[in-house]
C-alpha cells in the first residue's frame, strides 16, 4: 500500500467513461438515500509535519507501563528482536506464493519445517501449515471428527475458552451437529463423534482425561508441551490449538493463528494447507502443497473444508521462534512462566488469596471479596492485574516476562 496513488481526475473520468457512467457516484445510484453516510466530519487536512506532531501528542497518552498479568488466550510472551527482522525481509512479503510452487521454494519450506515442528510438540504424525485462529482449529476438528465417524453429535467441556465457544456454535449450528456442553466427560461417550478438552483449560487447569470411546481433540497451548506430556501419550487422535505463544506480540488481540495436527489415518480428513517434501527431476530437494483436498483444488462437495488459505506469515515467525529458542531456550522459558505463576500464587495464598485451582501451568483462577475493586486497585498500581470472570472471580497469568518485583509488588498492593 505505500505505493499506492489516487487516481487523478482525468484517470477517473477516462474509466467513468469506460464502464457508461457520468460520475462514480452513479455506482451506487441503486442504494436508497436513506441508508447512505451522509459525509463523514473529517477535519482540515494536516502538513506532515503537523500530522507527526499530532500523532506524538496522541502516543503520549497511551500508558505503557503496566506490568501485565492478563492470559485468556492472548499472552505476554517474550519475542526474540531478530523475528520481526528475518520475517520482515521482501521475500516473505509476496502474496500467495504458494499457487506457484516453482517460485515460493521458500515459503513451502517454512510451512514443512513448521508441520514439522508442530508434530514433535504434540507427538501426532502430521500436522497442518495453519489455520486463522484458536477457535477455528477447534471448529474444524470437530467437523472433521463427524466427517470420520459419520456421527453429527459431538461433546465439548465448558471450560473450553468462550472465544472458541462462539466460534464452534457458528460452524456447528447450519450444519445441524448438536453440541453437548458438559463440566465433565461422560462415563459413555459412545454416541459421540468426538469429546474436545482444552488442557490447560481457559482456567489454567491441566487435565488428562481417561480413554474414551470416540475420537479425542485436545486443545492446547503449544508452550505448555515443553513440560507437560504430548497429548499423543494420554490418547489424542486431533490435537488443535493457537500458536501466538509461539513469537507472536500480542497485537491489541490479533491476529493470530491455529494449528491442527493428528494421527496419519485421518490426514486425508485434516483441512487447510499441507507442504510436503520431494525431490524435482534433478534428484534435488524440493517441497510442493500436497494431499490436495480442500476447496480450491477438488469438487466442493467433496471439499473437506472451505478453509483454502493459512496464516503463512504469522507460522513463519512461529517456526523462526522454535528455531532461535531451541529446545533449550524453548522449555526455560515454559518453566519460567510456571515458576512465577506458581510463586504468585503461593505469595498470594499468604495474603489470605486462595487459589482455586489444583493443578495448572501458568494460569490460575482466585477468589476475592469484589473483583472490580481488587483490579481497580491493582491498576492505579500500574499493574494490569487478570481477566475478571464473576464478582468474586479472577484469571491470572504469569509469563517469563514478569519480574519478581512485578510478583512482589502485586501481592503488596493488595
Amino acid at each position: 500500500m505505500k505505493n499506492f496513488l489516487v487516481h487523478n481526475e482525468k484517470t477517473t473520468q477516462q474509466m467513468c467513461k469506460d464502464i457508461g457512467i457520468n460520475a462514480a457516484k452513479d455506482l451506487f445510484a441503486q442504494i436508497p438515500q436513506d441508508v447512505r453516510m451522509q459525509g463523514i466530519n473529517l477535519p482540515e487536512g494536516l502538513s506532515e509535519l503537523e500530522t507527526q506532531r499530532t500523532v506524538k501528542n496522541l502516543a503520549k497518552e497511551n500508558k505503557t507501563d503496566y506490568a501485565c498479568f492478563l492470559g485468556g488466550g492472548i499472552y505476554n510472551k517474550f519475542v526474540p528482536a531478530c523475528i520481526a527482522q528475518v520475517a520482515g525481509r521482501f521475500e516473505f512479503n509476496t502474496a500467495y506464493t504458494p499457487y506457484q510452487p516453482e517460485i515460493s521454494q521458500g515459503t513451502l519450506q517454512v510451512m514443512y519445517e513448521f508441520q514439522t515442528m508442530i508434530c514433535r510438540l504434540t507427538g501426532m504424525d502430521i500436522a497442518n501449515a495453519t489455520v486463522y485462529d484458536g477457535g477455528t482449529a477447534c471448529a474444524e476438528s470437530i467437523l472433521m471428527a463427524c466427517r470420520v465417524s459419520k456421527k453429527y453429535k459431538v461433546c465439548v467441556l465448558n471450560s473450553l475458552n468462550p472465544e472458541y465457544k462462539k466460534v464452534i456454535k457458528t460452524y456447528t449450528e447450519p450444519q445441524s451437529i448438536t453440541v453437548d456442553w458438559v463440566d465433565e466427560i461422560p462415563n459413555d461417550t459412545t454416541e459421540y463423534a468426538c469429546v474436545l478438552i482444552q488442557t490447560p483449560d481457559y482456567y489454567g487447569e491441566i487435565i488428562e482425561p481417561q480413554a474414551i470411546d470416540c475420537l479425542l481433540i485436545v486443545c492446547t497451548d503449544p508452550s505448555s508441551l515443553a513440560l507437560l506430556k504430548p497429548p499423543s501419550e494420554y490418547g489424542a487422535d486431533v490435537v488443535v490449538g493457537d500458536i501466538q505463544t509461539l513469537g507472536i506480540p500480542m497485537n491489541f488481540g490479533g491476529p493470530t493463528a491455529g494449528f491442527m495436527a493428528c494421527r496419519e489415518k485421518f490426514m486425508r480428513q485434516l483441512p487447510g494447507r499441507l507442504a510436503g517434501r520431494t525431490v524435482d527431476k534433478d534428484g534435488k530437494q524440493a517441497f510442493c502443497l500436497t494431499i490436495q483436498t480442500r476447496e480450491q483444488h477438488i469438487k466442493r462437495e467433496k471439499a473437506t473444508s472451505n478453509i483454502c488459505s493459512n496464516q503463512a506469515l504469522i507460522g513463519l515467525c512461529a517456526t523462526l521462534y522454535l528455531s532461535v529458542m531451541g529446545e533449550k531456550g524453548f522449555r526455560q522459558a515454559s518453566f519460567l512462566s510456571a515458576q512465577n505463576a506458581h510463586n504468585l500464587s503461593e505469595k498470594l495464598a499468604k495474603k489470605g488469596i486462595k487459589t482455586l485451582n489444583q493443578n495448572f501451568y501458568n494460569e490460575f483462577v482466585i477468589e476475592v471479596p469484589d473483583s472490580d475493586k481488587f483490579l481497580e486497585k491493582l491498576k492505579e498500581n500500574n499493574i494490569l492485574g487478570g481477566i475478571k470472570l464473576d464478582k468474586n472471580k479472577i484469571l491470572v497469568t504469569a509469563t517469563e516476562m514478569n519480574t519478581d518485583e512485578e510478583i512482589d509488588k502485586y501481592v503488596s498492593v493488595i
